[in-house]
C-alpha cells in the first residue's frame, strides 16, 4: 500500500436503533422523508441508484424518491429467511469517480435483539465532493437528516480511523465522534469544553459537534478534546 494512500482518512455517518417492527409503508415513509431532506443538504445526495452488475447497470436503474416506489423496492428487500430481520436497501450516488462517490444501506423493520435497524452512510474521500461534503455543515445537515426521518437511539459522523482506535467494536453509543447525536431519553447533556458546539434537533434530541473544523485523527488537539468530551458523557451516564 502506497504512503499515499494510507494517509487518506475516511469517514462514515450512522444512525442506529434497536428492535422496531415496522411495516414496509411505514418504512417507506421514513425513506421518503430522509431522501428529502438529505437531497437538500448537499447536491452529490440528489439522486440515487439501486446496486448492479456494474456501475454502468446501476446507473440504469434510478431510484424513484417517492413512498409508492420506495416501498416496492423495500418489499423486494425482504429477508428471505427471518422475517423479523426486516427489509435492506442499498444505493450508490452514481458518481463514477474513485473514492469521490457516495452510498448508503439502510435496514429497518427488524425487530430481532441480535441485529440492529440502521441507516449506514459510506461518503467520499477525496475529489471535489469529498472536499465540499467532509465538512461540519454538511455532515451536520446529513446526521440531522436521518435523525428526523428515522428517529435513532443513536447517531454519529466520524472518522473510520478515530473509531478503530478508541473503541475497537464501533459500536455507535459508546465512544465519541465528531458529530454526534442523543435523544432526550438518554439524559441531559453536560457542559462541554470549546470549541463543542451543542444544539436541539427540534424536541427528539441533541447534537454534539467536537470541531468546526474536519475531525482527524492524526490530529493530537481533537483526539484529546474528544477523551475530554468522552469523560464527560461518560460521568453524565450518557455513553
Amino acid at each position: 500500500m502506497s504512503e499515499a494512500f494510507q494517509r487518506i482518512e475516511s469517514y462514515y455517518a450512522g444512525a442506529y436503533w434497536g428492535p422496531r417492527k415496522e411495516s414496509p409503508e411505514e418504512c417507506a415513509r421514513r425513506a421518503e422523508v430522509f431522501l428529502a431532506a438529505v437531497s437538500n443538504v448537499d447536491p452529490s445526495f440528489s439522486r440515487w441508484f439501486q446496486q448492479g452488475r456494474s456501475r454502468k447497470d446501476a446507473l440504469k436503474r434510478p431510484i424513484e424518491p417517492t413512498r409508492a416506489a420506495l416501498e416496492k423496492l423495500i418489499r423486494r428487500g425482504k429477508d428471505r429467511q427471518f422475517e423479523d430481520l426486516g427489509y435492506s436497501v442499498w444505493a450508490w450516488n452514481g458518481v463514477c469517480v474513485d473514492y469521490d462517490d457516495s452510498g448508503f444501506n439502510f435496514a429497518c423493520g427488524i425487530y430481532s435483539d441480535c441485529v440492529s435497524n440502521r441507516c449506514v452512510f459510506n461518503l467520499p474521500t477525496r475529489g471535489p465532493n469529498a472536499e465540499r461534503v467532509l465538512s461540519e455543515p454538511i455532515l451536520t445537515g446529513l446526521v440531522r437528516s436521518m435523525v428526523l426521518a428515522w428517529e435513532p437511539d443513536s447517531a454519529i459522523a466520524t472518522s473510520t480511523l478515530h473509531r478503530d482506535k478508541v473503541a475497537p467494536t464501533g459500536k455507535s453509543g459508546t465512544f465519541v465522534g465528531w458529530i454526534m447525536y442523543f435523544p432526550r431519553s438518554r439524559g441531559t447533556i453536560p457542559p462541554l469544553p470549546a470549541p463543542v458546539r451543542i444544539e436541539p434537533v427540534e424536541d427528539k434530541g441533541t447534537l454534539i459537534v467536537l470541531t468546526p473544523e474536519r475531525f482527524m485523527a492524526a490530529n493530537q488537539e481533537h483526539v484529546a478534546l474528544a477523551e475530554r468530551v468522552r469523560e464527560s458523557l461518560d460521568r453524565a451516564g450518557l455513553l
